[in-house]
């Protein structure tokens, strides 16, 4: 199969997976937001002035970026936006982990402090750095099929980009 032809379907599950994880983790941030500041400020990382506004927009980003992604439409920079957002995540559990801290990462909600032996750090960091993986290949490759999004012929490609 020639890359012409899979290439774009490739790219649209990529769109769906990225788009649908964060579109879910946003969706299941919104109807307790307190939970979401509690686990922002599990992580000790934000002065405290900075953690309600950090909370209150997370889910709202990932929302935003999950939409895109899903309709294909500025799918280059939402595919860039969910690639910062997940390397922050990784910096976020990654700190955390090295701390020592014994937290829930908080990425489908809830959040906060857990028990001994109730972290999941490596399954974390391991999920986020696949879906960083797809993210990246997909500001690489964003043409796809399905999309709303308009593309247009590259002068270097033969494939088809996100104008945007």
């Amino acid at each position: 199969m020639r890359w012409q032809t899979a290439g774009p379907w490739l790219a649209t599950g990529a769109r769906l997976l990225v788009g649908g994880v964060f579109l879910v983790a946003g969706l299941l941030k919104f109807p307790d937001p307190a939970a979401v500041e509690r686990a922002v400020r599990a992580y000790r990382l934000l002065p405290e002035a900075l953690v309600p506004p950090v909370a209150f927009g997370l889910p709202v980003v990932e929302v935003a970026v999950g939409l895109a992604l899903l309709a294909g439409v500025f799918v280059r920079t939402a595919a860039l936006a969910s690639a910062v957002l997940l390397v922050l995540f990784l910096v976020g559990v990654g700190s955390a982990w090295a701390r020592g801290l014994r937290i829930d990462c908080g990425c489908f909600g809830d959040g906060g402090e857990v028990g001994a032996g109730k972290t999941a750090y490596p399954a974390e960091i391991a999920r986020d750095v696949g879906l960083l993986l797809v993210a990246l290949a997909l500001a690489r490759w964003p043409a796809s099929r399905l999309a709303l999004g308009v593309p247009v012929r590259s002068d270097d490609h033969e494939e088809y980009v996100d104008a945007r």
